[in-house]
């Protein structure tokens, strides 16, 4: 029997939770700090109600507020800009896959 740990890549996430999308990282992120929307919200800097909204969807984030709450979470900014953007050209009806790296 192998003691060894499988690390799951995004692929991997992806086929046992569905398409990974902002709203999704952000309210993994707040039930794992064990948060509210109120609270979580307040942390990164948005009302309440906007996080909802982009928790269930609704609503998108900019590239430069992907990267602010990223910072703010300590997270890496590419992973949620990449994730912005994605999303931005998805709602614009447009099939790209984009790779963000910093500058």
């Amino acid at each position: 029997m192998s003691t060894k740990k499988k690390i799951y890549g995004l692929k991997d996430l992806e086929k046992s939770f569905g398409k990974l999308t902002f709203g999704r990282v952000l309210s993994s992120w707040r039930a794992r700090e064990e948060l509210s929307q109120k609270e979580f919200a307040k942390r990164i800097g948005i009302s309440a109600a906007n996080l909802c909204d982009i928790e269930k969807g609704r609503k998108g984030v900019s590239p430069e507020k992907a990267e602010q709450i990223a910072l703010i979470l300590g997270s890496s900014p590419t992973f949620l800009v990449k994730l912005a953007i994605e999303e931005q050209l998805q709602a614009a009806g447009l099939k790209y896959e984009i790779e963000v790296k910093a500058a």
